[in-house]
């Protein structure tokens, strides 16, 4: 969603860095603001493009860009966006001009322009891209060959083509390529001719359909191709060569076919883009971008050497039905800036899940839903929350705040939108909305305006409300009982940061449950619009005074609950009766919210966990409940680690997840679930030799397969905890997996190691900028370098980071500062480690937005670890 230049001697046009310094110039800068893109937009319109690529698999492409737009006047010069190319010819309306260019954006002089029909052509050359932007190239190290795709979004085209790089200034684009003749070249339209040149061939496309630049895609290489033409729509399927074994056609197709005849009769509008190509690609810096029929894939999270578990079929489910509904909600009608972003995501995110539920295949999508929301909840009471829609000045800030908030926190407000007007009318007015602004770009009062005609309702107050406010409200029951009835019953709501004191009104579902043969069943639900702090709900008075109360029964509400007393102690201790998988992860939740807000001690979470686990007959709350126990030794292995407690709470652990291993053999779900877990808590001697002996093929694991991914993660974990012989074991690895992904995880395991050389070497390497590491591996690197149980390495940096981190920010790119900041800062749950923080935080006050935001979340995550410290340590004394 989210390099130098090679210059050819005898061509080179000579580059002049100055631009125009006339009043209401354009900054020179890199990024472009949202003013400067309006001043442009308000001149030019009606742009077609028509784009030439020589791509012969080297690090550097050839191209020529033609632009021929409409200009309103000649008041001032007009920019054209082209990133870090050597111009090689430029001509503006059939004339040489010699470029003024700052390896951001090309000035067109007034005087070459004309009021009416231009032409801008550019032919230049670039270096591919290695960060997963642009055109990015990527040998495979299995077979040698060259594969290319294109990402742009945020504004990112212009590192591939010449051009007016904003989402209002929609066009149609025209292709041509020169490739190998072995490779696929793969766009927004199917190609109509494919010429025969020898050693290469000439692949032609017709024009697109207007679509905004970060919409349009390329992507070339000798690609797997598979195809199913059994749909309304043709559809193929794309993936390197190496991994063709790893994929699996059938799953995507179903999942596609059933997406399109989907969203056909849900928006009341045809697919629009005629074809439906997908690409599995390498080192993509996210999980998959919706380019206009031709949609990217990360490959490292969609194929795997074993088939794929139902989690997997239902990531992959939802990823796909995503990146679909973007095609009429983000590509048909387009956001006019990139404030609007989060509402292409939110809402894409909000129909997969009402895809999902329609399948019949997957038994809880709204299950997955609630799951989603819980990054939110934490996001949005933190000091780093902020309104659904915000400002952005200018492309730098495009992705300053897609986060949890973005996606699920708006995927929420939607659903919550739709409970409130109706599911049939929220549906017309989608329908409306998109048919009004097809091939145009709309905001976000457009897309409310159009659902409050459809409902009959004044939607702006809501708006105001849920998506110009920051911060998630608490909420909680308080009731009486008297002779076994509710005497009295009050919905009860604050702010969950005092920072961000608006309370909202919103409807939700009360559920009252009783212990009925020790089970928990419900006994009343009642519907619920609350408003203010506080609530009296007087349609319960009289019921059975319940055991335990929840209320956003169903997940109608975006809001934190926080279980009553009473509440509380009945989930503890009756959580695996409750027979409704969503309000049994409700259950698991506010076990993880009571050890985080400290009700309950890290001990009696670890037990707790450890009682319900094996209870757990979902396969989702499985995972979830797995999730807690790596949670909880998390926390021992930083604060508590070689402990007597730790020795026996890991061995409890060990113990409960092999035996719920053995328990679930034949289910290779829920076993693989299991195992996966085990290997990551794995201490203990006995466990670290069960390990061994798994790796060795001396052991069974339940019964399932050690795949090529188990294999590295034991050895991953046998090297974390520096297990005697676990280094040699990378080499051997490697030898055997000579793959992308084999190459990165032994990446992983050596600086997961607790060797101080290693560590420096690896961020001397990171600190540098220089390029000499592909990002992907410097990813990799990073997210490694300083794990949990090794603090006294990560300390031994950590004053360095922090010193250097203003001069890092300013020098690093986006993309490479949103993993470095999310990963390099240093925090150690320790009073001097928060002292630390804050003082840089004083320190620093012009970061960037992204990093002091990364920042700011460090320094409060690690105040709410010494707090959980403190809690620990105390009850280690009673």
């Amino acid at each position: 969603m989210l390099l130098g230049a090679m210059f050819l001697a005898a061509l080179a046009t000579p580059v002049c860095a100055q631009v125009a310094t006339t009043a209401g110039a354009r900054a020179d800068s890199p990024y472009l603001s949202q003013e400067d893109a309006a001043a442009r937009s308000a001149r030019v319109s009606n742009v077609a493009y028509t784009l030439d690529f020589q791509l012969t698999g080297e690090p550097t492409f050839s191209s020529t860009s033609r632009i021929d737009f409409d200009l309103k006047d000649k008041s001032a010069p007009l920019t054209v966006d082209l990133d870090k190319a050597t111009i090689t010819a430029l001509t503006v309306n059939g004339k040489k001009v010699t470029p003024v260019y700052n390896q951001s954006f090309i000035t067109i002089a007034a005087s070459d322009l004309k009021v009416g029909r231009n032409t801008v052509s550019v032919g230049f050359t670039r270096e591919h891209s290695t960060n997963g932007e642009g055109l990015h190239r990527y040998v495979d190290k299995t077979d040698g060959r060259v594969y290319l795709y294109s990402h742009f979004e945020p504004a990112a085209a212009h590192q591939m083509f010449a051009s007016f790089d904003q989402p209002d200034l929609k066009a149609t684009y025209t292709l041509t390529a020169t490739a190998p003749k072995d490779w696929e070249v793969i766009s927004s339209t199917r190609e109509t001719g494919i010429q025969d040149q020898g050693a290469t061939r000439r692949w032609t496309f017709p024009a697109t359909p207007k679509l905004s630049p970060y919409n349009f895609s390329l992507h070339a290489g000798p690609y797997k191709k598979w195809e199913d033409n059994s749909g309304k729509y043709p559809m193929r399927l794309f993936a390197r060569q190496s991994l063709a074994s790893q994929v699996s056609p059938a799953d995507w197709f179903r999942y596609t076919k059933q997406g399109l005849t989907y969203f056909d009769e849900y928006f009341g509008i045809p697919y629009p883009f005629k074809k439906y190509d997908q690409i599995l690609v390498p080192q993509f810096i996210y999980g998959a971008m919706e380019n206009a029929g031709a949609v990217t894939f990360t490959e490292n999270r969609f194929t795997s050497p074993s088939a794929m578990t139902a989690s997997d079929r239902q990531n992959l489910a939802s990823t796909i039905l995503h990146e679909m509904a973007h095609q009429w909600f983000g590509d048909l009608v387009t956001m006019r800036w990139w404030n609007g972003l989060w509402l292409n995501e939110s809402f894409a995110s909000y129909m997969a899940t009402l895809g999902s539920a329609t399948s019949g295949e997957f038994a809880n999508p709204w299950l997955a839903q609630y799951r989603s929301k819980q990054g939110a909840y934490r996001t949005d009471e933190s000091i780093t929350t902020h309104p659904i829609e915000v400002p952005v000045p200018s492309t730098a800030n495009a992705f300053d705040n897609i986060d949890a908030i973005t996606y699920n926190k708006g995927a929420s407000t939607l659903h919550q939108l739709r409970q409130m007007i109706g599911a049939e009318t929220f549906r017309r007015g989608v329908h409306n909305y998109l048919t009004e602004f097809s091939y145009r770009n709309a905001t976000l009062d457009d897309f409310i305006g159009a659902l409050s005609k459809a409902s009959g309702q004044d939607l702006q107050p809501w708006a105001k409300e849920w998506l110009y406010q920051p911060g998630v409200d608490k909420l909680s029951a308080e009731f009486a009982c008297s002779q076994g009835k509710i005497s009295r019953f009050t919905l009860q709501q604050s702010a969950a940061n005092a920072a961000n004191p608006t309370l909202r009104s919103q409807l939700v579902q009360v559920g009252l449950f009783n212990l009925v043969d020790d089970k928990l069943t419900l006994s009343s639900k009642q519907a619920v619009t609350y408003t203010g702090a506080s609530t009296d709900v007087p349609q319960l008075v009289g019921q059975a005074c319940p055991d335990l109360v929840y209320p956003n029964l169903d997940d109608w509400g975006f809001v934190k609950v926080v279980l009553d007393a009473k509440s509380f102690a009945t989930a503890r201790t009756h959580l695996s009766s409750i027979e409704d998988p969503l309000l049994r992860s409700m259950m698991w939740q506010s076990l993880s919210d009571g050890l985080i807000d400290r009700r309950l001690s890290l001990e009696e979470f670890i037990l707790t966990t450890l009682a319900n686990a094996p209870k757990e007959t979902d396969y989702t709350l499985l995972r979830q409940a797995l999730g807690n126990i790596g949670t909880g030794k998390g926390y021992l292995r930083t604060f508590a680690a070689g402990t007597a407690i730790d020795r026996r709470l890991s061995a409890n652990m060990e113990s409960v997840v092999w035996a719920g291993l053995l328990a679930d053999r034949g289910n290779r779900d829920r076993a693989r679930s299991w195992l996966d877990t085990y290997i990551d808590i794995a201490s203990s001697d006995a466990a670290i030799a069960r390990l061994g002996d798994i790796l060795n093929g001396k052991v069974d694991a339940g019964g399932v397969e050690i795949d090529q991914d188990i294999r590295w993660s034991i050895i991953e974990q046998l090297n974390h905890i520096n297990v005697p012989g676990s280094e040699a074991l990378i080499a051997q690895e490697t030898a055997r997996d000579k793959s992308e992904s084999g190459q990165l995880a032994a990446l992983g395991a050596t600086v997961l190691r607790p060797d101080a050389a290693t560590k420096a070497t690896w961020l001397a390497k990171i600190q540098s900028l220089d390029n000499s590491e592909p990002f992907s591996r410097l990813r990799v690197a990073m997210g490694n370098l300083y794990p949990g149980g090794q603090n006294a390495l990560a300390e031994a940096s950590a004053a360095q980071r922090l010193a250097t981190l203003a001069d890092i920010d300013k020098k690093a790119d986006r993309v490479f500062m949103r993993t470095y900041a999310g990963t390099m800062i240093p925090s150690n749950c320790t009073p001097a480690s928060v002292d630390r923080l804050a003082q840089a935080i004083a320190a620093n006050p012009d970061l960037s937005a992204g990093t002091r935001r990364s920042l700011l979340l460090r320094h409060e995550n690690d105040v709410r670890c010494v707090a959980i410290r403190a809690a620990f340590d105390q009850s280690q004394k009673k």
